[in-house]
């Protein structure tokens, strides 16, 4: 099911990434203990739209997980150290 981009950029910072600039919005993962890890994401620098269900799977892939646990992480069920567990999992971190 898509979701609104403004949405996954909030749930993407809440739960450690980081922002930069850059022609699009770039995400990066730091852990909880300051390390800068392979997960990384990005979004259009456009506003009020949907993410549809194929970008969103192939950001899950850019951040180490599956389209599940990212939409969770996302949505806030998944925590981060839970998080945490499945990127060193996928060698992200």
């Amino acid at each position: 099911m898509p979701r609104d981009k403004r949405e996954v950029d909030s749930g993407l910072l809440n739960k450690g990434f980081r922002h930069r600039d850059s022609d699009h919005n770039i995400f990066i993962y730091w852990s909880l203990d300051g390390k800068k890890s392979l997960a990384k994401t990005k979004t259009s620098l456009g506003k009020g739209f949907d993410i549809d269900d194929g970008l969103l799977a192939m950001m899950a892939r850019q951040c180490g997980v599956t389209k599940k646990n990212f939409l969770e992480l996302v949505d806030c069920p998944l925590e981060r150290p839970d998080y945490e567990k499945l990127i060193k999992q996928s060698g992200k971190l």
